[in-house]
C-alpha cells in the first residue's frame, strides 16, 4: 500500500494493518505464508518464462492441470515438497529457489 493511502485511511478512523495481523498469525504461522507464497510466485513466473503450460508441466510432475493451478494459487493441499519438486521440474537450482526466498522477504519486510 501506498504511504499516502495508508496516512489517508489513517486519518479517516482505519486501523490499517498486513493480513497477518489480520488473520493473527504467529510469526512461525507467517514465515510459512511467505514461504509458500514465495514458491508457487516463483513455479507460475518461471513456468511462464518458459512458456510451459500447466497441463504440460503436470504431465511432468505426473499429476494434473488443475493441481498445478492449485500450487500456483498457493492453495491450503499442495504442500511445499511438490512445490519444490515442480519447481526443480522446471529446472531451478537451489539457489534459484532461496533467491525467490529472500526477494519475497525484502518485499514483505
Amino acid at each position: 500500500m501506498k504511504n499516502s493511502t495508508r496516512i489517508r485511511l489513517q486519518a479517516r478512523g482505519w486501523r490499517v494493518g498486513s493480513a497477518l495481523d489480520f488473520l493473527e498469525l504467529t510469526p512461525e504461522e507467517a514465515a510459512f505464508v511467505e514461504t509458500k507464497l514465495a514458491l508457487s510466485e516463483s513455479l507460475r513466473k518461471r513456468r511462464t518464462s518458459q512458456n510451459i503450460s500447466q497441463t504440460k508441466l503436470a504431465k511432468r510432475l505426473k499429476s494434473s492441470q488443475s493441481r498445478v493451478a492449485k500450487m500456483e494459487a498457493a492453495d491450503a493441499t499442495v504442500s511445499i515438497d511438490l512445490l519444490l519438486r515442480g519447481l526443480f521440474a522446471l529446472g531451478a537450482k537451489p539457489r534459484d529457489i532461496a533467491t525467490a526466498l529472500q526477494r519475497r522477504r525484502a518485499v514483505t519486510a
